[in-house]
């Protein structure tokens, strides 16, 4: 089991979390059709570094984004998911 530093709450149990999506897949409502489904079907799964959504759901409820390695799922970084900044 991973532990994942919630910025609210400290280090938590991943079992407390919730995983999303990697951030490459996330669609805007603006966003043309053809990119959309690029971004939906036509995506890589690189290894490697990636960066994940995940929610908080059994704490502060807050959205991360989670910088982690695919294969050894190491955590290099944890940030507050901001719209502004991340799409």
């Amino acid at each position: 089991m991973m532990l994942i530093d919630c910025p609210y709450c400290g280090h938590r149990a991943q079992a407390e979390f919730i995983y999303e999506r990697t951030l490459d897949s996330i669609v805007t409502i603006d966003m043309p059709d053809d990119e959309a489904m690029t971004r939906l079907y036509a995506r890589t799964n690189p290894r490697g570094l990636d960066d994940e959504l995940w929610r908080h759901s059994y704490g502060c409820r807050a959205w991360l984004v989670l910088r982690r390695h695919r294969t050894s799922h190491a955590i290099e970084a944890v940030a507050t998911f901001d719209p502004a900044v991340h799409l």
